[in-house]
């Protein structure tokens, strides 16, 4: 395997590097940090519901979605992302996915260590210290061939600007997240008193990653790779990608009596669910999204789960059963989210 280990790339560049490389059968680690700030999307995201756009266009801050699940959040050159892609078919990393997310995990966790900061994985996705504040989150998903696992350490934050870019219903709302993350969310800085020197906390988890992966050969950033980057910018910055999985009624369509558009939240251990249906005589499931910032694999198999549900009887058991069979039968997997919760999500749905 080999690393990439680079400093700080043009805000979007820095996400898109790995989508990047996994097509091009990249495997091992990069190591790099966004010039420019950037808020991303998880993959199974609704970008209207979690990021304020206008926001975003005011303050000059790209707005991207990524092929990996998790949340919607705030980049900038106070993280430093750790990007590790492998053949789906390799051998030595492990084949189930939770125990990919803790196996990956180990290396963040002990850079943490090396510098005083008690850290260790949270199932499903998160590192924590030992006082029970996240310190990082990360995400995975299948690009082609390839799996991705994502993950930053946090030398500083910009709550504030967070607490902006993230679209909520009032200003009383924002203040509530803005406290909740402070009280919540930690940093390096908030941990240490200051932020230790960039190249050494590279070099620390560039080593903890060699001691799980084995030797790391060093490259370059090469013309293949910054061609591949330019090829695939233009359709990670659309509209059309960006809001891919906007749960919205469709055109046309006129609500009429025994036709009912209901919409479902559910905060499940792996993390938030949301769907958008149409229920027609409140009995049958005309039509179905779902999205949130859980991971969910193969990414595709997303549109199986709702297809599984289109003209199925509105009916939490026989919900579950057509979720379970699909999941049997794609080789789902979505740490943290059940078909149960998936099925609570849509018949609790107002």
């Amino acid at each position: 395997m080999n690393v990439l280990n680079l400093d700080k790339m043009p805000g979007q560049d820095s996400m898109l590097i790995f989508h990047a490389l996994a097509r091009l059968g990249y495997e091992g680690l990069i190591i790099v940090s966004p010039a420019q700030p950037l808020a991303s999307v998880g993959y199974f995201q609704d970008a209207e519901k979690e990021i304020d756009l206008e926001y975003c266009a005011q303050h000059n801050i790209s707005v991207m979605r990524r092929e990996v699940g998790g949340g919607a959040t705030y980049l900038d050159e106070n993280q430093i992302f750790y990007q590790v892609i492998w053949n789906s078919r390799n051998p030595k990393l492990p084949r189930n996915i939770k125990e990919i997310f803790q196996y990956l995990s180990v290396p963040a966790c002990e850079t943490y260590r090396a510098f005083g900061i008690n850290a260790s994985f949270r199932a499903e996705n998160d590192i924590i210290t030992d006082k029970g504040k996240k310190i990082a989150g990360e995400g995975g998903g299948d690009i082609g061939d390839s799996m991705v696992f994502v993950g930053g350490i946090l030398m500083d934050f910009d709550y504030e600007t967070m607490s902006r870019v993230l679209k909520v219903p009032d200003e009383k709302f924002r203040d509530k997240i803005y406290k909740s993350m402070e009280e919540n969310l930690t940093t390096m800085k908030r941990e240490l008193g200051e932020i230790p020197a960039r190249n050494e906390i590279k070099r620390i988890l560039v080593e903890n990653f060699e001691r799980i992966l084995g030797r790391l050969e060093p490259v370059t950033l090469d013309d293949a790779t910054i061609r591949k980057i330019k090829e695939i910018e233009q359709w990670f910055m659309s509209d059309e990608f960006l809001h891919k999985k906007t749960p919205r009624i469709p055109q046309g369509v006129k609500i009429k009596e025994g036709i009912e558009i209901l919409y479902g939240l559910y905060k499940a251990k792996g993390g938030l669910i949301r769907s958008a249906e149409e229920i027609e005589n409140k009995t049958r499931i005309k039509d179905i999204v779902v999205s949130g910032d859980f991971n969910l694999f193969p990414k595709a198999a997303l549109n199986d789960v709702e297809n599984a549900l289109k003209n199925k009887n509105f009916d939490r058991d026989v919900i579950e059963e057509e979720l379970t069979k699909t999941y049997a039968e794609k080789k789902i997997e979505s740490p943290g989210v059940l078909p149960e919760d998936i099925a609570k999500t849509i018949v609790e749905a107002k």
